[in-house]
């Protein structure tokens, strides 16, 4: 009798289409312009969807590109009911020789094991003191933004700030005269995980990343040791002495390799969403006022990470921050299976995309979505509530951001230090230049200008 079941499973398998294909044009616009991502990848993605719908495919001489748009398909391969994509793949294609083994590029039972060693960090407890910890570093950077003038360049600024921010909280250390190293380390290893060109060949962009990982390996090595033998509050520390209750701990090797991931994924995240959230404050000062009050309000003590939710105002303005520049534009998997989307087959093996930057801006989903309106996320209209899966900005399922509380925290700290000391603004008719990949930033480090406010206004 288990005939006409079978028949069934060949008739239904048999009646998937195949993936539209891009246009050839198309294809070869992508490989001989690898710019045209970076800037405006977003342009690209919409020109595929305009085109092909919700699903379409690329095929290169060794890989299947496939991209799935919408929020169905971001919940198809986040949650991964029936465990068929790895992260691991395709990120090792992306930046394994720059970041291997980071949390991101595991899967299965190692990436369960990590993680769990890895939330030691992120405990409650843990981050009440790091909230703790920002504050005055907080406070000791940003005093010093008008020394030489109103005009300051915003992003450069928030990286230092949030590297020392790293430095200590990640590290256990004032890093003094190596923070520009470090910095500098952090931007290669990211830019060579975005290399077309993946030679070793001395001045290249993917040269550099690998020297900068060298360096980040050599810099966290020998720090090990000690870190062993001490009992910290910092995430090194941590990282360096947990046991879990069945005996896992990391080694050198794995310690290395997270702490190298972490503190750029980290650093790089929490600085392109404090860089961006400044733009849309200066350009809607209403919003800046909002969260100005909501800080005076609070008053001089330092913010703790049990006051997060106090500041609503931060919060919904941060919300629509990420909607609208979300760190990572792009998520990939590889399918281990093949797999049916909205009646197309995709083959085992193939790459497949879905874009967070793509889906936080589709009008299917969100009111008047190219305007910053944090108000959408309040109670009353709750867009990211009409579907579990269009608002994606630290991915979902197993590998939902580890750190995102964290992230929260940073956030949370340094605008209300920043609201409270300057009012800031952009020049008449500036519109920030973005480059929107590998992680989202201005491309003229954000030009604004800042009026100190009188002491009492803060």
């Amino acid at each position: 009798m288990s005939l006409p079941q079978n028949t069934t499973r060949r008739s239904d398998e048999a009646a998937l289409r195949e993936l539209p294909k891009l246009r050839l044009s198309a294809v070869l616009g992508r490989i001989l312009d690898p710019e045209k991502d970076r800037v405006d990848m977003l342009g690209g993605l919409r020109e595929i969807h305009q085109e092909h719908a919700n699903a379409a495919a690329i095929s290169l001489p060794f890989v299947k590109f496939v991209y799935l748009f919408g929020p169905d398909a971001n919940r198809r391969v986040l949650l991964d009911p029936e465990r068929i994509f790895s992260a691991r793949k395709p990120w090792m294609n992306i930046m394994g020789r720059i970041f291997p083994n980071g949390l991101l590029l595991l899967d299965g039972e190692r990436h369960k094991a990590d993680r769990k060693i890895m939330h030691s960090a992120f405990t409650r407890p843990a981050l009440r003191e790091y909230a703790m910890q920002m504050n005055p570093m907080v406070e000791s950077e940003i005093r010093s933004w008008t020394e030489n003038g109103k005009t300051i360049q915003a992003f450069p600024r928030i990286k230092t700030l949030t590297l020392n921010m790293a430095a200590r909280i990640f590290v256990g250390m004032q890093l003094g005269p190596e923070a520009q190293r470090l910095n500098e380390s952090l931007e290669d290893m990211v830019a060579a995980s975005m290399s077309r060109l993946r030679l070793p060949i001395p001045g290249t962009e993917f040269q550099r990343g690998l020297a900068a990982r060298k360096f980040m390996r050599e810099f966290i090595g020998a720090r090990i040791a000690g870190k062993r033998a001490a009992d910290g509050d910092d995430m090194f520390s941590r990282f360096c002495n947990t046991v879990t209750e069945d005996g896992g701990r990391f080694d050198d090797s794995q310690i290395i390799d997270h702490m190298s991931f972490l503190m750029m994924a980290a650093h790089d995240t929490t600085t392109s969403t404090l860089t961006s959230m400044l733009y849309e404050l200066a350009k809607n000062p209403e919003w800046q006022e909002k969260i100005r009050e909501q800080a005076i309000a609070f008053g001089d003590q330092p913010v703790g990470y049990d006051d997060l939710d106090r500041f609503d105002a931060l919060s919904l303005a941060m919300s629509e921050t990420l909607r609208l520049y979300p760190p990572l534009p792009i998520i990939p998997r590889v399918a281990e299976q093949e797999f049916e989307f909205e009646g197309f087959r995709v083959p085992k093996g193939a790459m497949v995309v879905i874009s967070p930057l793509f889906s936080h801006r589709m009008p299917e989903w969100w009111d008047d979505a190219e305007r910053f309106d944090p108000d959408r996320f309040g109670p009353e209209r709750a867009e990211h509530e009409r579907h579990s899966h269009s608002y994606i900005p630290f991915g979902g399922g197993s590998h939902m951001c580890l750190g995102l509380r964290f992230a929260q925290a940073q956030v949370t700290v340094v605008i209300h230090h920043l609201v409270r000391r300057y009012r800031w603004s952009v020049r008449d008719g500036y519109t920030m230049p973005v480059q929107q990949a590998p992680i989202s930033k201005p491309r003229d480090g954000l030009p604004l200008t800042l009026e100190p406010l009188a002491p009492d206004a803060g």
